[in-house]
């Protein structure tokens, strides 16, 4: 092959066909992805470029352009090592050069592949090639095959007998009949349409299996099994209690190998060659068609759980800030008191202290004063509680404390996913070194609730709780979805330059952990950003990460006031000549709706900019740095209900979307156990994806269905 190069026609052409998308466009994004520009940029900054292609198709054709160009690099390997064997011919070179996929290429490879000591390369060692090359012809021989094997025992050889020789030759041709890839095709396919996957209890594990109960002797079609009841049999497997397999149609699998290898019934060896067949199936064929039917649909389950789950994230990170208000943050607990922390309306610290209204010691009359003292000293307009042990005896405490003193202060609980691990981390340490883990964990949880985006970003999406599932599926590619996902939302929201915290900087398109680290530490070394410009004073933030993050960042208050905009800093000139038409300066311009409207998009269009990006800048005039997440609102809970025992059925609840999955939705009631919403249960019409009918973070009622105190489930439905 000439080359593996990312802007190779071929891979180009071979995605534009994949994604059935115009041959030019994706050209277009390859060239763009190839001169190291981010998918963000890309998006917002260059639609000319690409035809207007949103995020996700950017991210489909980033994502097949990787896929083509591991392909045609595994490729290169598989040629020069069978090149390097001596057994390349130009059909072959043809046949590997026409692949397209990857499962294929390696099925190609199989018989030239390096092998591991087998059976068959035992017997190959044996001499015993010869005797297989003689039984493959299915010749009617004019000698007895006593005869014929007697030439092949030899005792030096480690070949004593006439049986020994047989075996050695059928094990031979039974993975050389495995190894045909048709073969291989046609297996893979009957067992994806045919076959039944099956899971059952290992021996001795029965007790051990009972959260496993629905798949302790379960079949499921492999073409209609869901992906997270795959997900959960493999979990049960990994957990070694489950065995899960591919049931096939064993008989009709042989049958097919018998008709398309043996093609003489009189041959002197029929009989072994049937016994060929069995083996090639029984040993080869049926262990590498259950792997690779499981495989195609772990990683069918892996993907979709992972969309579920970047979505989940999304709507985690998109969720309405409060703003910047005065927020007390609790971290509740038992024995050890509730921590509390209040932070200004920057997030910035202010003062801690530990409360005791909880039991054992039950002190709501000096943690009430306490709160209280704290609440009128520093003007609190908000309470952030944990979600976590002892939320509920807190919010009830925070609750009957507001009313009794009549309070403009709103309490929200808050999700405390991931806080712990926050609060313990190297970054929580460096910016609270004083500070015990617990109290760290209580600011966190203050600033969540002021700005879920930049609190989050400091914390591992995993350690978030983004899907019932997320520790079984492909890590990589989760890895992946969520840095993507991360990436997207802090580019669409956009980033305070002289407020962002080094994690939130380091998701800003082009710039990354250690030019966060710069730009902050050059931040803290010479005062706040007074211009975009200035950030090329950063150390190592050359031309093209300038480029990249420029129109994601804003300054407030700064020198030029575009620079509180997404307006791009190479469309400045073009803002001076719109102010201009208008007789009026761009300071003038930039937040007047009224004035921007007067603007025709069609008389600023040149080589460089075109209707589309005319067109954005003029809505980001009328309405410079918009937020787009929703507005703040928070849910009520039922002040009577704090754990599974209050719950009764026939109840309504106010609770929080806490995860969306493909089988429905969990919510938050504030009882320490989500309750499930089924997707039968979403909407009183027929509900393909959950997605389609609530977000995580959303507010709604529901009616208890169902509460099993024994499995810890809360059945519950919007169906009333």
């Amino acid at each position: 092959m000439a080359t593996t190069s990312a802007t190779d026609p071929i891979i180009t052409e071979t995605i534009a066909r994949e994604l059935a998308l115009p041959l030019a466009q994706v050209s277009s994004v390859v060239e763009l992805l190839a001169a190291g520009n981010t998918i963000p940029f890309i998006a917002r900054y260059r639609k000319e470029v690409t035809g207007g292609l949103d995020e996700v198709a950017l991210r489909a054709i980033e994502d097949a352009l990787e896929k083509a160009t591991a392909l045609a690099a595994r490729k290169v390997t598989v040629l020069k090592t069978i090149e390097g064997q001596g057994q390349l011919t130009d059909r072959l070179r043809a046949e590997i050069e026409a692949c397209g996929d990857l499962r294929t290429l390696e099925a190609i490879y199989l018989p030239f592949k390096p092998k591991r000591r087998t059976r068959a390369t035992i017997a190959r060692e044996r001499g015993l090639q010869p005797l297989a090359d003689l039984l493959l012809q299915q010749s009617q021989l004019d000698r007895s095959k006593d005869s014929v094997l007697a030439s092949f025992v030899n005792a030096e050889a480690d070949v004593p007998d006439a049986e020994t020789a047989i075996a050695g030759a059928i094990d031979i041709i039974a993975e050389q009949w495995s190894e045909d890839v048709p073969t291989r095709e046609w297996m893979l396919e009957k067992g994806m349409k045919f076959g039944q996957i099956t899971s059952n209890v290992k021996r001795g594990k029965k007790e051990e299996a009972a959260k496993f109960e629905q798949y302790l002797d379960r079949h499921e079609s492999a073409a209609r099994i869901p992906g997270h009841r795959l997900l959960a049999m493999l979990r049960g497997e990994a957990e070694g209690v489950l065995r899960v397999a591919l049931a096939m149609e064993d008989d009709r699998a042989i049958s097919h190998l018998k008709s398309t290898f043996i093609k003489n019934p009189r041959s002197t060896f029929h009989r072994e060659l049937q016994t060929a067949a069995e083996e090639c199936f029984e040993r080869h064929l049926q262990p590498a068609t259950q792997s690779s039917v499981l495989q195609i649909l772990k990683e069918r389950a892996d993907e979709e759980a992972i969309q579920v789950f970047g979505k989940n994230l999304h709507e985690l990170l998109m969720a309405a800030p409060a703003g910047p208000r005065v927020t007390i943050g609790i971290d509740p607990g038992f024995r050890t008191g509730c921590k509390v922390a209040i932070v200004d309306g920057t997030g910035k610290f202010l003062a801690n202290t530990t409360i005791y209204p909880t039991p054992p010691k039950s002190d709501t009359v000096a943690a009430g004063k306490t709160l209280l003292a704290a609440i009128q000293k520093y003007g609190v307009e908000l309470i952030a509680i944990g979600n976590g042990t002892a939320s509920r005896e807190t919010d009830a405490f925070v609750g009957d404390l507001i009313r009794e003193h009549q309070l403009d202060v709103t309490k929200v609980m808050v999700s405390e996913s991931g806080a712990s691990i926050y609060s313990a981390s190297e970054l929580a340490g460096k910016e609270f070194p004083d500070l015990d883990i617990t109290v760290r964990g209580a600011i966190s949880i203050a600033r969540r609730l002021q700005d879920p985006l930049a609190e989050l970003v400091k914390t591992d999406p995993k350690s978030i709780g983004v899907g019932q599932y997320q520790h079984d599926v492909n890590q990589t590619q989760l890895r992946k979805c969520l840095d993507r996902t991360v990436e997207t939302c802090v580019n669409r929201v956009g980033v305070d330059l002289n407020m962002a915290s080094v994690p939130l900087l380091s998701h800003v398109a082009g710039i990354g952990p250690k030019l966060a680290e710069n730009i902050v530490a050059f931040r803290d070394a010479n005062g706040r950003f007074e211009s975009r410009r200035q950030l090329t004073k950063v150390p190592k933030l050359g031309k093209k990460a300038f480029e990249q993050a420029a129109g994601f960042l804003r300054i407030r208050g700064g020198d030029e006031p575009l620079d509180n905009s997404a307006v791009h800093p190479e469309s400045y000139p073009v803002v001076s000549r719109m102010a201009g038409s208008l007789a009026a300066d761009v300071k003038t311009l930039v937040g007047n709706a009224g004035l921007s409207q007067k603007l025709q998009p069609e008389q600023f269009v040149d080589a460089q900019f075109g209707l589309p990006t005319i067109r954005d800048i003029i809505a980001e005039l009328g309405k410079p740095g918009r937020d787009p997440r929703s507005e703040f609102k928070v849910a009520h809970f039922d002040e009577s209900v704090n754990s599974m025992e209050d719950l009764a059925v026939g109840m309504v609840l106010e609770g929080v979307i806490t995860n969306v999955t493909h089988f429905g939705a969990f919510i938050d009631l504030g009882v320490h156990q989500d309750g499930l919403i089924h997707v039968s249960q979403l909407a009183n019409t027929f509900v393909k994806d959950p997605n389609d009918i609530v977000s995580v973070g959303d507010v709604v009622k529901v009616k208890v269905l169902e509460v099993d105190m024994d499995r810890k489930r809360i059945a519950v439905t919007r169906k009333f």
